[in-house]
C-alpha cells in the first residue's frame, strides 16, 4: 500500500537540441522530507536522462488530488494511522480508511437521470424522423433544439420525482443484494457484511485478508459489478479503500476543491494550510449530523478473522454505521 507521509518536488535544467529543457518531478517517503526530496531529484535525473536520449517525456507531473488508480502514490493528508490501515483526506475532504489486505467493494447504484435515457434517445430519433420528412434544415435544428428543451425539462420533473420517494433506489437494492448473497451463498467460507450507502450498497469480507491482485479478488469485482476505476487503483495500490465520512455537499458543506487559495491538493503550507484548518471545522460540525453508511445484514458463515475485525470496527466506528442517522 503506498500512501506516502512527505512529499516533494525537483527541478532541473538542460540545453537539449539547443533548447532549454526544464523537467519537474515529484518524490516521496515516509521517512522524511529530506528522503523525499532525495528520490524526487533521483526521479528528475532519471527523466531528464530519458530526454536527452531522445524520449518523449512529460515535463511535468501534474499535482492532483487523487491519481492511485493511475499508478502514482495516494497523494493525501494522513489523518490517522491503525497499524497497517491508514485514514486520509481525500481531494473534496472525505475521510478515506485505507487497508492493505481487508476487502472492500462498493456497488453503485444507477444515476436517477441515467434511467430515462431511453426517453431521451427516443425523443431525439423523433426530431431525426420530423426533420427527415419535411426535407427542412430549419425544421430539423427547430426539432432538436424544442426537443432538448423539453426533454430536460421532462427529465428534472421525472428525477425530482423519483427522489421524493421513500427511496428511489428500492429496485436497484434488491437486484444488488440478491447478486452479492449469490455470489457470497456460492463459497461456504465466505463471510460479508452488507452496507447501504447514500447511492449503492458497500461490501466488507471478513472471513480472511486478501491480496487485492489474486484472482478470486477479480472474480469479486467483477461478479458484483465494481467500478473499473476503483479494482484498478487496488491493483496498482495494493490496498482496499472506503469513503468513511459524508460527502461535504451532502451535509450542506462546499467540497474541499471550491475553497480558496485550493487547500484540497496535498502537500499544503502557510495560508492554504490555514485555509483547510478552518473548512475541516466546518465540515466535522456539518457531519456530526450525518453517516456515510448504515449496515443491513451478514451474509454467509465464515465468521471474522483476527486481522479483519480491528479494520472492521474502525469502519463501522468511523462511519456511524450502527445509527439511524441520515446517510451523505
Amino acid at each position: 500500500m503506498i500512501v506516502p507521509r512527505f512529499w516533494a518536488e525537483a527541478r532541473l535544467r538542460d540545453r537539449i537540441a539547443g533548447r532549454q529543457v526544464t523537467i519537474r518531478r515529484w518524490g516521496w517517503s515516509d521517512e522524511s522530507q529530506a528522503a523525499a526530496q532525495t528520490h524526487a531529484e533521483q526521479r528528475a535525473r532519471e527523466a531528464l536522462e530519458r530526454k536527452r536520449a531522445g524520449e518523449d517525456v512529460q515535463r511535468r507531473e501534474q499535482k492532483v488530488a487523487y491519481n492511485g488508480a493511475d499508478g502514482f502514490p495516494i497523494r493525501e493528508e494522513i489523518v490517522e494511522r491503525h497499524g497497517e490501515t491508514v485514514v486520509t483526506r481525500n481531494g473534496y475532504g472525505a475521510l478515506c480508511l485505507n487497508t492493505p489486505n481487508v476487502l472492500f467493494l462498493d456497488i453503485d447504484f444507477p444515476e436517477l437521470r441515467d434511467k430515462f435515457a431511453p426517453l431521451i434517445l427516443l425523443s431525439f430519433v423523433a426530431a431525426g424522423v420530423t426533420g427527415y420528412y419535411t426535407r427542412s434544415t430549419g425544421w430539423t435544428v427547430g426539432a432538436f433544439f424544442a426537443v432538448l428543451v423539453v426533454c430536460s425539462a421532462l427529465v428534472e420533473t421525472l428525477v425530482r420525482r423519483e427522489r421524493r420517494k421513500h427511496d428511489p433506489y428500492a429496485s436497484d437494492e434488491r437486484e444488488a443484494l440478491a447478486r452479492i448473497a449469490a455470489f457470497v451463498n456460492a463459497r461456504p467460507e465466505w463471510e460479508a457484511r452488507v452496507y447501504r450507502t447514500p447511492a449503492g450498497l458497500r461490501v466488507l469480507v471478513t472471513h480472511r485478508t486478501f491480496d487485492p491482485n489474486e484472482p478470486e479478488v477479480i472474480e469479486c469485482f467483477r461478479a458484483l459489478g465494481v467500478d473499473t476505476r476503483y479494482a484498478r487503483m487496488c491493483r496498482r495500490q495494493k490496498c482496499f479503500r472506503a469513503r468513511v465520512s459524508p460527502k461535504p455537499w451532502r451535509t450542506g458543506v462546499h467540497s474541499l476543491r471550491r475553497v480558496r487559495p485550493r487547500p484540497g491538493l496535498w502537500p499544503l503550507t502557510g495560508a492554504k494550510l490555514a485555509a483547510r484548518a478552518e473548512w475541516v471545522t466546518e465540515y466535522n460540525t456539518a457531519c456530526a449530523g450525518f453517516a456515510s453508511c448504515r449496515y443491513l445484514d451478514t451474509l454467509g458463515r465464515g465468521g471474522v478473522c483476527p486481522a479483519a475485525r480491528p479494520v472492521l470496527e474502525l469502519h463501522d466506528r468511523l462511519c456511524k454505521a450502527n445509527s439511524n442517522l441520515p446517510l451523505a
